[in-house]
């Protein structure tokens, strides 16, 4: 009796099969699959929704305002973009450092139709080695897309310079250039590698760069043809061929350039919404000013870990988006699950500066997890007593106790580590620690740092108020959107399972925008999207 009452107050409100009530609207708009048609009744002048495959003929005293195409999670963004890459979705995730962003983590991206890239900054040349290995026997007999990362290294530049090569040797075919704040031969060799023209005389590309950038002069750089003095440089050491040189003219160093506003890392805290249309302006002027020949895409990264994030970097023009900080308390990141179970409880406020072990010296900070850790403020010390003083000696008399109780062990101790892993990595770094006393104190409280990452990625339980988590605020949105659903416990929080819910979100979402551009008043629910188990929609 009571389901013969509820049918028919369903039929009196979508009379005709038009939605009006609220509950009904929120009911059609989310068919983001299926074209919906905006109707108005004359007599009321009420605005409402049908789906056009159950509805051949409008109800009479109706008028079609409207006909709003589907919505696919595939759609959105540059649709350009997925088939320059051969990708399904406009989906990436980025190279997390000291490989977080694992080889398991890229397998499970790239076999969904995404695009991961592995997280080889931090790691050791035999490391990177590893992991690529790993990726390709994984892999193996697949069309999956994937890349890496090459983070410059200033302090490094052999490494830097290796693993680019190891890149080309390898055919990875798809590199996250970060951290640069110039072009460098590295990243240029790479670029220019393969480059050749198809028979109707079109540019056709080996290798693709992304570029990550929060600086719009950083991206300049990246999206004009390479500088012609390494490009010469290069050429002349027998790096690129003749007809690279000669290609290298008509084409930008990077096609895809991943906006970077706050995240978690290295970030310059800029806001997405005043970064994002300045680049893309950018990207137009220089397009026309060097006559580029193949289109410059442009992305959003940086804050994004909720469907309605996702939208509006759609909205505002992003060919795809980027994610990083909610990828790393997903099970198959590299970080042990004690990190992965205080990324989960993590707010948006939850976050701070500190300094960055890879250019500690230049003063570079980073954004870290705050809650629940003391590695940003005792980072923070040694940096002021590094800026301050001249070397060890001039401070390990007064300072002594207290940074043994940040080393938990002697200075003597630290030193000799740092001695053995320099020797192992590159030994000229300790030839000019020899030589200059503040340059040994950096690499000293350089070990900090770089141990604290590593005992977050191990879970070594009695440094855990010393673990350094990277991360931005969008884990805090995260954490909020998914509360009370089956994302909330870190167990089970797979990295295609975040990927797929943050794109139908953001699908229903901008369906919903859509809705409510043509006058139809939906309310809050419609822009509302719970997370639920999804799978890939093979029609789709």
């Amino acid at each position: 009796m009571g389901g013969r009452r509820r049918a028919a107050a369903d039929e009196a409100r979508c009379a005709g099969g038009v939605a009006y009530a609220p509950e009904d609207l929120v009911r059609v708009v989310r068919q983001i699959r299926h074209p919906l048609l905006v109707v108005r009744d004359d007599a009321s002048q009420r605005v409402g929704l049908a789906i056009s495959a159950t509805m051949p003929n409008l109800p009479a005293g109706t008028s079609l305002i409207g006909v709003l195409p589907p919505v696919y999670p595939e759609w959105l963004g540059d649709r350009e973009f997925c088939e320059s890459h051969s990708l399904r979705f406009p989906y990436v995730t980025g190279s997390m450092a000291n490989g977080i962003a694992a080889p398991a983590l890229v397998v499970a991206v790239a076999k969904a139709g995404m695009l991961a890239f592995f997280g080889a900054a931090g790691l050791s040349f035999a490391e990177v080695e590893r992991g690529l290995s790993t990726i390709e026997e994984k892999l193996s007999g697949t069309n999956a897309v994937w890349g890496a990362n090459l983070i410059h290294s200033p302090y490094e530049a052999a490494l830097e310079r290796r693993v680019a090569e190891l890149y080309i040797a390898k055919g990875v075919r798809k590199i996250e250039a970060s951290a640069f704040m110039k072009i460098e031969p590295s990243v240029v060799r790479y670029a220019l590698h393969g480059l050749s023209t198809d028979p109707a005389g079109h540019i056709v590309r080996k290798n693709s760069v992304f570029a990550k950038v929060s600086r719009p002069e950083v991206a300049r750089q990246f999206m004009m043809p390479a500088p012609p003095a390494i490009v010469s440089a290069l050429l002349e050491s027998d790096e690129i061929t003749a007809r690279e040189a000669e290609l290298a003219r008509r084409v930008a160093v990077a096609e895809d350039i991943t906006v970077e506003a706050d995240s978690g890392g290295h970030t310059d805290n800029r806001p997405l919404t005043a970064l994002f249309p300045e680049i893309v302006a950018l990207r137009d002027q220089l397009t026309a000013e060097y006559r580029l020949e193949r289109p410059v895409r442009v992305g959003a990264a940086g804050g994004i870990g909720t469907p309605l994030s996702v939208a509006a970097a759609f909205a505002m023009g992003a060919a795809y988006v980027l994610t990083g900080s909610i990828n790393q308390a997903c099970r198959e990141s590299g970080l042990s699950a004690q990190g992965r179970n205080i990324l989960a409880g993590v707010g948006i406020a939850d976050v701070m500066m500190a300094p960055a072990a890879d250019m500690f010296e230049l003063g570079v900070n980073l954004q870290v997890v705050k809650r629940g850790s003391m590695f940003g403020p005792r980072a923070k010390k040694l940096y002021a007593l590094y800026d301050s003083n001249p070397g060890l000696t001039a401070i390990v008399g007064q300072q002594r106790a207290e940074l043994e109780k940040i080393f938990g062990q002697t200075v003597e101790e630290v030193w000799a580590e740092t001695e053995q892993f320099w020797a192992r990595r590159d030994a000229v770094v300790l030839e000019r620690a020899a030589r200059d006393p503040k340059y040994q104190m950096g690499l000293v409280f350089r070990w900090y740092l770089g141990k604290s990452s590593r005992w977050a990625i191990e879970g070594v339980a009695d440094r855990r108020l010393d673990y350094q988590i990277w991360c931005g605020p969008a884990m805090g949105a995260f954490n909020s959107w998914v509360r009370d659903s089956f994302l909330e416990s870190p167990e089970n929080r797979e990295v295609v399972q975040v990927a797929l819910n943050l794109l139908e979100g953001a699908a229903q979402i901008t369906m919903a925008q859509r809705v409510r551009d043509c006058g139809v008043r939906l309310p809050a629910e419609a822009f509302r999207f719970k997370p639920r188990r999804l799978a890939i929609d093979p029609s789709s």
